[in-house]
Formats: C-alpha cells, structure tokens, sequence
C-alpha cells in the first residue's frame, strides 16, 4: 500500500544493522525529524533551478511537494523518493528566453516534456525496458547529457557571475570546499550551505565596502546598487499563493500561478531533457533497489511514468520541471531509513513553505553574484557526469561509430548551432545537438562494418548503469557527483 506502515521495532530504536523499509516507519516524532532532514537535503537545488530558469521558487517549492505525493501514490510506496526540480530543463530554458519566448511558453514546453517522459514510462512498464536501451545507448545519452550542461556556460559567463565576481568567486570556492571537505549530510547540503554563506557574504560587503558598481540584472545595465535587497520582503503577507510576478536575479520578470501556451519550437528545445529524466530515473531506481536489497525493475516504469506525471502537474500552473533527487538518496543511505513517510512529512513541509509569499519573496532575493558561484560548479558537473556515463559503461571512442556522430553533436550543442528553416522557425543548440547525436549514431552503426558494430555493442552497449553499482550511483540534475566517493561518508551514494 502507498499508504500505511508498520511500525519498525519499538520505533524508537534501531540496531547497528537495522535496516527501516519503505513500508515501516519509526515513531512519527522521529519520523517527522527524518522528514525535516529530507527539506533540507532537497531545498536549496529545488529553489535555485527556478530562480535559474526564471520561474517562481515559491511556486516550485510548493508543487514540489505534491508532485512528490503523486509519485508515492503511483509507484505504491515501493520507491522512496522526493521530487524536487530538474536542472535538466535550465539550458532549454535559456535558449527559449534567447529567442524572446515567454513563461507560459516555457511552462507549456516542459509540460509537454512531462507528458513525452510519462508516456516513455507507460511503454517500459508495459513492454519491458529492451527498446529503450537499443534507442538510447550509454555513448548517446552520455553526449545528450554533457552538452545539456556545457551549454549553460554563457549563462554563468554573461548573467550571473558579472554582477559581482568576488562574492561569486568566494561561494565557488565555500560549494567545492563543503562538497568535498566534511563527512555525511553536511556534503550533501552543501549547495543550501553556500546559498546562506552567499547571502551572509553579500549583506557583509554591502556593510564593510558599501554600494558596488557592476551589472544590475534588475536595471538591465551597470549601475551603483547594494547586493542585498529585501524591501520586497517585509511587504508580503506570511500566507498566501505566490504573487502574480516578482522580478529574478537575472532582472526578468518571474509569472506566479499561470496557464502554460505552446510553442513549437520551444517544445522542440526542452524534448532532449526527457533523455536526462530517463536517465535520473533509471538511476534512483537502481540505487534504492541495491540498498533495500529488493528488485524494483518491476516499478522501473512506473517511477518514470510518476516523474512524468509530476512533472506535468507542477507545469500545469506555471510550476517547475521535477525529477527524483539524489540529495534524498544520500540522507537514506546516512540514516538506512527507506520509510516513505518520512518523504510524506517532507512533501507537506514544502507545501506549507510553498503557501508563504514571504519565503518567496525572500527566495526571490538571492544576489546574482551569489547564484554565479553556486551555478558555475552546477552547469559544469551536468556535463561532467555525461562523461561518467561514458566512463561507467565502457564507451570505447576508439571506434568511429562512437566517435564521429557525438562529436558532431556536442559541439552543436555546446556552441549554439544554428539551422535555420524559415524566419519563424529554426532549430539550434540542445535541440539540434541532440537530434544530430541520436540520429548520427544509429544512422552510423546502421552503415558500419559488422565488426565495428559488433565492438560498439561490447563495449558500452546496455543502457545508462547509472546506480548499478554498489557505492557508486550517479545522476543528471548537476548536483549529485559533489559528493560522489567521499571519504567517512556513506558507502551508498545517491541516485
């Protein structure tokens, strides 16, 4: 059942080798705690990538929770998970906004994203995971993945890290030092560690050295401005859906609760992230499949289908793309408690912060400097862990069939290729990189000697391992891999 658990022991206590399942629960007072450490794990990634994108934080948040609650429903309760939201979406949206497109625009794209990844995990659950490994090898969605990430590079380059480059260049190096200096959760929470090191930092420079004249995301020029401002803060109300807009780091305006609209090519932009979500899917399955000690392939589907479904639900009102997040991973590994309701706790936490224009007015906030540090090291991991992909799997780009076609996608991608069609429609970066990488490939291997193929399907020729490794579990939204192998921590990773 998705709903009712046993009671682990006495509840109160656990043995040096117990082990709490998805359907038990220790007491609710410890449960509750174990949900609160599941908010804080997840908070600081599910409120950045919708400042990033341009979208409401508050809105996010609040959708986050209950897309987290939908997932539980659909998967049974069999796969522990919080939903937060997805940076595999940020380079899509970024190319959408180039191109003048809206919210609604960017909101009714990921919907459709949603839709496609639902409909994907419908298929797997039906008609076995076979195909989609045969679609989308290791060496492709490794390609499809790194040039996500490594696409973002201008965004970093030209928004964040000019508005103020030393407080950027200080909450780099506080991210790196948190993710790979301490022990445990203090790791795993190292991007909502530098988001409050950032804050700090700014309101004391604004103290110590006054005003700084830099880029002013919200002026859309250089001006003489504070890097901290919260004169939107105390005019909000405690309680309350998010406001109809507020203004982002970036200087755009952030819609609230809205209907999404569609567009073609903005769909056409965001459709290469679903490959991502499989991925991230596959992965989280994986990992808490080899910590549980239960087979969860039959629920491989499912979980993908909810992620899906999530989604979707999130971008109905104008919310953010979702995707299970590893960060949670970590906290089960830590604590070895799986309970499910402890993730119901911490999906009734976001909704109730979700419910505070107050905390999103204060999310809203955030220096740009600040974001400039925390991205900086975010973006470059999303396309770093498209290599681990390979890495893990063998990809031997010894072999032209390999090497050739995602070459020629990733540099599209990367650089920003254009191919234009018309004035009004055109194809370029994300979308055009990995239209080339998918096709390439198959179009390649279909035209290639058999002995090149038969060493491209040896090496590399299953589908994303990501999390079939004990202590070694991996994933695409660009925050995982800080603290992959860290040293006095758990011996299970995350997703």
């Amino acid at each position: 059942m998705a709903l009712g658990w046993k009671l682990h022991g006495d509840g109160k206590t656990m043995g040096p080798d117990d082990v709490v399942a998805p359907d038990e629960r220790l007491s609710w007072g410890k449960t509750i705690g174990l949900g609160a450490q599941h908010v804080v794990a997840m908070f600081g990634a599910t409120f950045v990538f919708p400042l990033i994108m341009g979208l409401n934080a508050q809105l996010a948040i609040m959708m986050s929770g209950i897309a987290t609650i939908c997932f539980l429903l659909i998967v049974n309760g069999k796969v522990p998970s919080y939903l937060g939201t997805s940076a595999s979406f940020v380079g899509a949206v970024a190319a959408i906004r180039a191109q003048g497109g809206t919210s609604q625009q960017v909101t009714g794209a990921i919907l459709v994203a949603g839709l496609v990844l639902a409909l994907v995990g419908v298929a797997i659950h039906f008609l076995g995971s076979s195909v989609l490994h045969k679609v989308l090898p290791p060496v492709v969605t490794g390609a499809v993945v790194m040039l996500i990430g490594f696409n973002l590079a201008p965004v970093v380059a030209n928004i964040y890290w000019p508005q103020d480059q030393w407080v950027a260049l200080l909450v780099m190096t506080f991210t790196i030092i948190c993710a790979v200096a301490f022990k445990g959760f203090v790791s795993r929470i190292a991007v909502f560690l530098a988001l409050i090191f950032g804050y700090v930092i700014s309101w004391l420079f604004d103290k110590m050295f006054g005003q700084i004249t830099s880029y002013d995301a919200g002026a859309g020029k250089i001006t003489t401005h504070f890097r901290t401002n919260f004169d939107n803060l105390a005019s909000q109300p405690w309680f309350g859906l998010p406001p109809s807009t507020t203004t982002g780091a970036d200087g755009k305006e952030i819609v609230g609760i809205h209907a999404p609209s569609f567009s073609v090519a903005a769909i056409l932009l965001v459709l290469p992230a679903v490959i991502a979500l499989i991925a991230e899917n596959t992965g989280h399955v994986k990992a808490v499949a080899e910590m549980t000690k239960t087979n969860l392939d039959p629920y491989m589907g499912r979980a993908i289908a909810a992620d899906g479904v999530g989604t979707v639900i999130a971008s109905s009102v104008g919310g953010s793309p979702t995707t299970t997040y590893a960060e949670n991973i970590g906290v089960m590994a830590a604590t070895r408690v799986y309970s499910t309701a402890a993730y119901y706790v911490a999906a009734i936490v976001a909704i109730v912060f979700g419910l505070s224009p107050k905390f999103g007015a204060l999310v809203a906030s955030v220096p740009g400097g600040v974001l400039g540090g925390i991205t900086v090291v975010l973006y470059g991991m999303i396309g770093l862990l498209g290599a681990k992909i390979w890495k893990e799997n063998g990809v031997d780009f010894g072999n032209p069939i390999n090497l050739v076609p995602v070459a020629a996608g990733i540099v599209i991608g990367i650089g920003n290729v254009s191919l234009v069609f018309s004035s009004d429609f055109s194809l370029g970066g994300i979308a055009l990189g990995t239209i080339v990488a998918v096709v390439a490939f198959h179009v390649a291997r279909a035209l290639a000697p058999a002995d090149l193929r038969e060493r491209a399907d040896a090496a590399g020729g299953t589908m994303i391992s990501l999390g079939e490794r004990e202590g070694d579990y991996g994933d695409a939204d660009g925050i995982d891999d800080l603290y992959q192998d860290h040293p006095g921590g758990p011996d299970l990773r995350r997703r």
